[in-house]
């Protein structure tokens, strides 16, 4: 495209819609009239070839360090070793898994994180070098082989199964010769939720290995000569502190349920407006009169014929919605043949075939769901309200946190009709780093207007709450 058309950008993908383009024409500022300043030195830049992310070397060594002891605490000085890896078979699962379970804490365990996880989705060529994602993780040991910490890594080819849109930058760097990809992404591939990303070990040393890693992720991005590292998703406390180490901060949206120690849902509702409440009774009373059965199922209580039968669901879905299926069919039996009873999947039946499912994944102190779909020749009124979201997320997932003692259900990303269902806004946050400083200036002027636009709508959206006064 010409270098001298101008561009804007539609507005901010965060409200739930698809991920922006750039259009001819003239409008109000927008991140695209922010690369005006690089726009003529475009003119020279040319065809800016990049590394075929297939071609590039992922078990490699980033470098040895010392790790200085706390003074007076009569510890020598440590050495430790940071270097790629090529799949999380590399690593082992009791290495991966303590490095999880110290950086969550075991109130928060985040089952995204676990080395079972992440090894399914390699195994089952889910996230795999075919479909754009080559697993480049990150793992610092010290001298003795043990393992300090480890980060979920992926050298990526598209923008595809993020939830953190930024195809409207990939755009801007092609306008202007450049290439975007491949670039790293540091996240739990396909699954919007938070928490941490650089998972370290709780020993003395653990803010010095932090740091280290965080050196190394930007080394390793210069190293492999790509345009860019995002780290999505991360907890608050890592966002501030990339923050600090030339990432640029970008925040968005999700509908979370609190749990505010209801003894049962019709608790629940009673902190509903009666309007609302009205309206989640009659839409639960539905699928009583449709001859459906509603059955929680956990562990060994998931067949494989549950996991064949959502499999299709999810698919009908994506091939509806999404377009693109990223989860393989031997994804889920393996998840479920490894994960026991956190994983919960609920189904609705009409006599002995499903119909419907949803599936969730509890965590220390969360309920996160995941995953919906329904028989491709199924049609009942209000069943993926009261499959998804009320008999997961608002019936049954409120009442197994009830009973769980779970503070929150995360019902996953995007979705405003969630709030009238008792989900309220809550921020969500991702660190990017730019090796080019013209786009970095750029897009960093773009996600302070959009942080403000984020803002105002989450406050907007809480002053009209589905909640009684009061409930907070």
């Amino acid at each position: 495209m010409a270098v001298g058309m101008s561009y804007c950008c539609k507005p901010s993908p965060f409200l739930g819609g698809h991920p922006t383009r750039f259009r001819l024409g003239k409008s109000k500022p927008s991140f695209a009239a922010a690369v005006e300043a690089p726009r003529i030195t475009a003119l020279f830049w040319g065809a800016n070839k990049s590394p075929d992310p297939k071609q590039i070397d992922t078990n490699v060594s980033l470098g040895d360090f010392t790790l200085t002891p706390p003074q007076g605490g009569g510890i020598s000085p440590s050495q430790i070793s940071v270097s790629v890896v090529s799949s999380i078979s590399d690593v082992s699962s009791t290495d991966w898994d303590a490095c999880s379970l110290d950086a969550t804490g075991p109130d928060h365990y985040n089952p995204f994180l676990t080395h079972t996880f992440l090894s399914s989705l390699e195994h089952s060529a889910s996230a795999a070098k075919e479909t754009g994602w080559i697993p480049s993780h990150i793992v610092a040991k010290d001298e003795y082989g043990n393992t300090l910490g480890v980060v979920p890594l992926y050298l990526k080819s598209h923008s595809y199964g993020e939830f953190v849109f930024d195809h409207s930058w990939a755009d801007a760097y092609y306008s202007f010769g450049s290439r975007y990809y491949p670039k790293l992404q540091c996240c739990v591939p396909f699954t919007p939720v938070t928490g941490p990303r650089i998972l370290v070990r709780n020993t003395l040393f653990k803010d010095q290995v932090f740091d280290i890693i965080v050196s190394a992720l930007k080394d390793l991005t210069a190293k492999y000569q790509i345009s860019s590292l995002h780290i999505t998703f991360p907890s608050e406390k890592e966002w501030d502190k990339l923050s600090e180490k030339g990432f640029l901060q970008r925040i968005g949206m999700q509908y979370h349920w609190k749990n505010r120690n209801y003894k049962n849902f019709d608790e629940f509702l009673m902190d509903m407006k009666q309007s609302k409440r009205k309206n989640i009774r009659q839409e639960r009373k539905k699928i009583l009169q449709q001859n459906l059965t509603m059955k929680r199922l956990r562990g060994d209580e998931i067949k494989a014929r549950h996991w064949d039968a959502f499999y299709n669901f999810y698919r009908n879905t994506t091939d509806n919605k999404w377009g693109t299926p990223y989860l393989t069919r031997e994804f889920f039996h393996n998840i479920g043949s490894k994960m026991g009873d956190q994983v919960l999947l609920v189904v609705a039946e009409e006599g002995d075939e499903l119909v419907a499912g949803a599936l969730n994944l509890i965590g220390g102190d969360t309920l996160f769901g995941r995953l919906w779909g329904c028989h491709p020749r199924a049609y009942y009124p209000s069943l993926h309200f009261e499959a998804c979201y009320y008999q997961t997320a608002l019936s049954q997932a409120i009442e197994a946190a009830i009973e769980l003692d779970l503070s929150t259900v995360e019902a996953g990303a995007q979705g405003e009709h969630k709030i009238q269902r008792g989900y309220m806004p809550v921020a969500t946050y991702s660190c990017h780093y730019l090796m080019n400083q013209s786009f970095k200036k750029a897009i960093e002027d773009f996600l302070v207007r959009e942080s403000t636009q984020v803002k105002l709508v989450m406050k907007l959206l809480h002053d009209s709450g589905p909640f009684k006064e009061g409930v907070h």
